[in-house]
């Protein structure tokens, strides 16, 4: 089958086979292999992407499913200027440490301050419970996400906690 899309703002037109998921669409036509394969049971969120605006899990939908979408990749939200000052929050927030499910958090991240853009830490520890990391404990990652939506991180220890 046929599928068009826009993905990171350019047309993409590619042949597909019917049961081909969106995040091998992804990784292997297009070469964008920041979108990550973890569990491909949904449970990881390493393979999140924006679908028409809303954060989805890629392993979940199939690519002739995403025909006539658009579709936004951790590649596609740094700009010539610099990274996403969700990106930004990340690396300056020390919110990665193996980086493997990094893109999936950022994207689902983007995608909760969309909603939420002055959450708490409790709405930010449960908008990031479909993604999971086996490296940090959530600490920086919570505390990133606070520091992008502008809030003021003055004690450290309040940020604490087990996993998100």
């Amino acid at each position: 089958m046929q599928v068009s899309m826009t993905v990171n703002g350019g047309a993409q037109v590619h042949e597909v086979e019917p049961r081909t998921l969106l995040v091998h669409h992804i990784r292997e036509a297009l070469g964008l292999t920041g979108t990550n394969v973890g569990c491909d049971t949904s449970s990881c969120g390493a393979c999140t992407v924006h679908l028409d605006g809303e954060a989805v899990k890629s392993c979940t939908v199939l690519a002739v499913q995403a025909d006539g979408s658009e579709i936004t990749t951790i590649e596609g939200m740094a700009t010539a200027e610099g990274l996403h000052p969700m990106q930004r929050a990340f690396q300056e927030q020390h919110g990665l440490q193996c980086g493997f499910c990094t893109p999936g958090m950022v994207m689902a991240a983007v995608s909760l301050l969309d909603e939420i853009p002055t959450p708490t830490e409790a709405q930010v520890r449960e908008g990031l419970e479909g993604n999971l990391c086996r490296c940090t404990g959530y600490h920086n990652i919570v505390r990133a996400v606070l520091a992008a939506s502008g809030q003021a991180l003055d004690d450290p220890v309040s940020v604490g906690g087990a996993g998100a």
